[in-house]
């Protein structure tokens, strides 16, 4: 399972730089994309540094970190969504997958949290 999660949060990265291609070189796209692309890289990134923590709670807090930063790629692709006429199809993949990502991450956190009984 932990690998299938890795491979489609890596996926989501790709896709949500390659969705920032398409947009024009403009300053304010700039801003949104930059922010996007860090974000939504580093959930992946997160996720693996999550795969090898340390304890239960050294596991969770970076599953937080994860969860933050999955919903701060919904939160970019929202704003794209909005100041774009195109690439809306994709723009709601995307969110769709981040939402399905965020909600596999909390999911998590909960399981691991009942499990060592903390709230």
């Amino acid at each position: 399972m932990k690998e299938a999660i890795k491979k489609r949060m890596l996926r989501f990265a790709v896709d949500t730089g390659k969705l920032c291609m398409r947009f024009p070189i403009s300053r304010e796209y700039n801003a949104y994309c930059y922010q996007l692309i860090r974000c939504s890289s580093s959930v992946g990134a997160n996720y693996r540094a999550a795969c090898r923590g340390k304890s239960d709670k050294d596991f969770i807090n970076k599953l937080k970190i994860v969860e933050e930063e999955a919903d701060e790629s919904m939160y970019f692709l929202e704003i794209l969504k909005e100041i774009t006429d195109s690439h809306h199809n994709e723009i709601d993949r995307l969110h769709k997958e981040a939402n399905e990502l965020l909600s596999i991450t909390v999911a998590s956190i909960n399981t691991v949290r009942k499990r060592i009984n903390l709230k």
